[in-house]
């Protein structure tokens, strides 16, 4: 897919980014408005591209809880024309604070061309310039999610992450014999793909930082091992131990060239790091106690990992190199499954405590934490590529209870159960795709 700056008018071109801006972490309550009219179709062949493309753009925006759509039988203005003046007094009128506007063309060879614009209302001014993406038919939604990511960096100043996919666990049956197989899905919950059967447990699955491969925790030896999967080939490769050596908890290193996980040695359970492209292991940590759950910092220079040491699970912070670590969670309850945010800045993890279970952040060295969710069993949470959503898992009590996808901001705020044509559980937030 290809993306080009538009060859707009000189006042679109040199137009300086303007005043419309919000703030993610200041806890937004009210969102902005913005208008997506229906796309233009540049000819008949992109006449349903062009409202499907606007309308996945549109709820790209209003999922996020920062913006409202206004409805389109409120709109003033039709656009019938990408290159016509815009009407900024009938925007106004309607109160929107943003606006996009664009056109799809399908090429005789069967490419798409999308072009849209961002506009600040109040001002009057364009906000950035025109972008340009070309691709195939099948990668429409694509280039939606991609649109929708441009206006929401311009507008929130904080990275794009609709144009990514997750891997989860798909789950079917009675709750006492549950199938379960790898899937990946956009982040919206399109395009849903299946890359194992359901013949064997699968637990865990984590996208490598470069999208290539996934790694989890599976069952087809009898015993707990870590696999490989490559997203293209499907092609699968057991590694870190031998058959008689539990593995499980794996996650790679920002460079996608190791892996670090829990083992099961000799009855003692510590964590190692492998060398994907020589086969190198190290034992990381020599504690008597259990540690498991490790993650990353973005920079691959120290790894979180929750133990009970202690007494029971807390969180630990300890070079990539290996070693003691330092404790970095002191609330009440039990604290697991941490997860370094891709910016570097919060961790966030599954805390327990009084019944219920809890999606928290805090910062690296374990001040500031804040709690985003409660409920009967809230687990598992995994980052958006941008650092300011959360994905995790949510199960609901009782024989009939179930596993399902929620996400919810860094604030606390816009809780949201994704969209998947099964019980769900094990989100991994993938990269950007490329």
């Amino acid at each position: 897919m290809l993306a080009l700056p538009l060859s707009v008018p000189a006042t679109a071109q040199d137009a300086a980014p303007g005043p419309l801006r919000i703030t993610i972490t200041d806890g937004v309550i009210e969102p902005l408005t913005v208008a997506v009219p229906p796309f233009v179709a540049r000819n008949p062949a992109a006449q349903d591209l062009a409202e499907d493309i606007s309308r996945v753009i549109a709820a790209d925006l209003s999922n996020t809880g920062l913006f409202r759509e206004i409805p389109r039988d409120a709109h003033i203005s039709r656009v019938s024309s990408f290159d016509a003046p815009i009407e900024y007094s009938d925007w106004k009128a309607i109160n929107a604070q943003a606006l996009i506007t664009g056109s799809v063309l399908v090429e005789p060879d069967g490419r798409i061309v999308v072009q849209f614009r961002l506009f600040d209302v109040f001002s009057e001014q364009p906000l950035g310039d025109g972008l340009q993406f070309v691709g195939t038919a099948d990668g429409w939604r694509r280039m939606a999610h991609k649109v929708a990511d441009a206006a929401y960096s311009r507008i929130t100043g904080e990275g794009p992450y609709f144009d990514s996919r997750v891997v989860f666990v798909s789950e079917t049956g009675p709750k006492d014999a549950r199938q379960k197989r790898l899937a990946v899905m956009d982040y919206d919950g399109a395009n849903v793909q299946y890359l194992t059967s359901s013949d064997s447990i699968v637990l865990a699955p984590r996208f490598s930082p470069d999208g290539t491969k996934i790694i989890y925790t599976g069952y087809e030896s009898g015993f707990p091992r870590v696999t490989v999967i490559d997203v293209g080939t499907l092609e699968k490769q057991t590694v870190g131990g031998v058959d008689q050596n539990m593995s499980f908890a794996p996650r790679f290193s920002p460079d996608s060239g190791r892996v670090v996980y829990s083992a099961e040695v000799a009855g003692n359970t510590d964590l190692y790091v492998l060398d994907l492209a020589s086969g190198t292991t190290n034992r990381l940590t020599t504690a008597p106690s259990i540690e498991t759950a490790p993650s990353f910092s973005p920079d691959g220079s120290r790894i979180v990992f929750e133990s009970d040491r202690s007494g029971q699970p807390q969180l630990y912070v300890m070079p990539a190199s290996g070693g003691d670590g330092s404790r970095i969670s002191y609330g009440e309850g039990r604290y697991g499954t941490p997860v370094w945010s891709p910016k570097g800045d919060y961790i966030a993890f599954t805390k327990q405590n009084a019944g219920r279970f809890h999606i928290g952040v805090m910062r690296t060295d374990g001040s500031e934490e804040r709690l985003l969710t409660g409920a009967f069993l809230d687990e598992g949470p995994t980052w958006a590529p941008n650092g300011r959503v959360v994905m995790f898992t949510r199960e609901t009590a009782g024989a009939q209870g179930a596993p399902a996808l929620y996400s919810v901001d860094i604030t606390g705020r816009n809780l949201q159960r994704a969209a998947t044509p099964a019980a769900a559980s094990d989100p991994s937030w993938g990269p950007l795709l490329q």
